[in-house]
C-alpha cells in the first residue's frame, strides 16, 4: 500500500509529465508564421490561452490546420486525457488509505471509483461524437457533445459529495481539472468558428 507521500509523489509525477508533454514545442520556421498567428488568434478566444498554445504547438499537424482542424486536435487531446483517466481508475492505481474507512466505506469507495471510470469512458464517447459533428460541420452539436463530456466528471465528483464520509481523491481532482480545462479550450475554439 502506498503512503500519502508516495501518492503525492505519484500525483506530482503525473502533473509534471502532463505539463512536459503539453509544453513540447516543435521548431517553427518563418514560413509557418501565419499558422502560428492563427493558433495565437484562436487560443486568445479560449479561457486557457497557455494550455491551448502549448497543446496545439506540441502537435505538428496544427501548423497546417484551419480553425476547425485546431478544434479537432484539441478534441483528440481531450479524448486521450479522458481515456487515460478511465484506465487509471479502472486499473486500481488510485490508492486511498483504507484504514481511515469502515469496510462498508471501502466497498462504497470502490463502487464510486468504478462509476467514475465509467463516466470518463462516457466523456471519451461524447468527444468522439463531437469529432463526427466537427467533420460534418454541425458545430452546435459538437459544442453540445463537448459540454456533455466536460460534465461527466461532475457526476463523478457529486457521487463523493453525496457520501461526505468519503474524501474525493486529490489525484482525481487534478485529473478532473485538467480535463475540464481542455474541454473549455475546445469550447472556445468552437466559438471562434462563428457558427
Amino acid at each position: 500500500m502506498k503512503t500519502n507521500h508516495q501518492e503525492m509523489s505519484s500525483n506530482f509525477h503525473f502533473l509534471l509529465i502532463f505539463v512536459f508533454l503539453i509544453s513540447l514545442q516543435p521548431t517553427i520556421s518563418t514560413s509557418s508564421s501565419s499558422s502560428i498567428d492563427l493558433i495565437q488568434k484562436t487560443c486568445k478566444n479560449t479561457k486557457y490561452y497557455d494550455l491551448c498554445m502549448s497543446s496545439l504547438k506540441s502537435d505538428s499537424t496544427s501548423l497546417k490546420a484551419d480553425t476547425k482542424g485546431l478544434a479537432t486536435i484539441m478534441v483528440k487531446i481531450g479524448m486521450v486525457n479522458a481515456t487515460a483517466t478511465n484506465k487509471y481508475l479502472s486499473s486500481s492505481k488510485l490508492v486511498f488509505n483504507a484504514s481511515n474507512y469502515t469496510n462498508d466505506d471501502v466497498v462504497l469507495m470502490k463502487k464510486l471509483l468504478k462509476d467514475c471510470a465509467d463516466k470518463y469512458a462516457l466523456a471519451t464517447n461524447a468527444l468522439q461524437d463531437s469529432l463526427q459533428d466537427l467533420n460534418n460541420e454541425v458545430y452546435d452539436y459538437a459544442y453540445m457533445h463537448v459540454m456533455a463530456a466536460a460534465d461527466y466528471p461532475n457526476v463523478c465528483h457529486n457521487g463523493f459529495k453525496r457520501n461526505p464520509r468519503l474524501n474525493y481523491p486529490p489525484q482525481l481532482a487534478i485529473r478532473e481539472d485538467g480535463f475540464k480545462h481542455i474541454c473549455d479550450v475546445v469550447l472556445g475554439i468552437l466559438d471562434a468558428l462563428g457558427w
